[in-house]
């Protein structure tokens, strides 16, 4: 959930065949309604065959499908673990990352290697993404207000 379009397969198939609509969605997160209008795009297009985008496409949205159907599953289940380990992850990437800036702001001599800022910003990210589009997913198939 936390690809952006250019980061997947039908980013790979769109700048091999169409790169003008890889340069307007690119950055985009692959909702099902984006790649709806990346169909679109590219069936408007009479120079480019899109029957193997469609193919990609029909993946990608089976894929988000089985990780919704998959968190759906987690928050239903009476195993206390499955349900509590996306928001405890959450908590500690949290109260990791203030520790950080808190260490960083205090003790002068504190310099976190690049890499590693850069990794937690990837999985905070990621963990901040999944958690919350996640449960907005799982709100609005449930009737619930998100």
């Amino acid at each position: 959930m936390g690809k952006k379009i250019k980061d997947t397969k039908v980013g790979q198939w769109l700048k091999e065949k169409a790169p003008n609509v890889l340069s307007v969605v690119g950055d985009a997160l692959p909702s099902q309604g984006v790649l709806g209008i990346v169909k679109n795009l590219v069936d408007k297009d009479p120079t480019i065959d899109s029957a193997s985008l469609h193919k990609i496409i029909d993946e990608e949205i089976a894929l988000q499908d089985g990780v919704t159907r998959r968190w759906e599953a987690d928050s239903t289940t009476d195993v206390r673990l499955t349900k509590l380990i996306r928001p405890w992850t959450l908590i500690a990437y949290s109260a990791f990352y203030m520790l950080i800036t808190v260490a960083d702001g205090v003790f002068e001599g504190f310099n976190p290697p690049e890499d590693y800022v850069n990794l937690l910003e990837l999985l905070m990210l990621t963990v901040f993404g999944a958690y919350f589009a996640g449960r907005t997913v799982e709100k609005v198939k449930s009737g619930a207000n998100p």
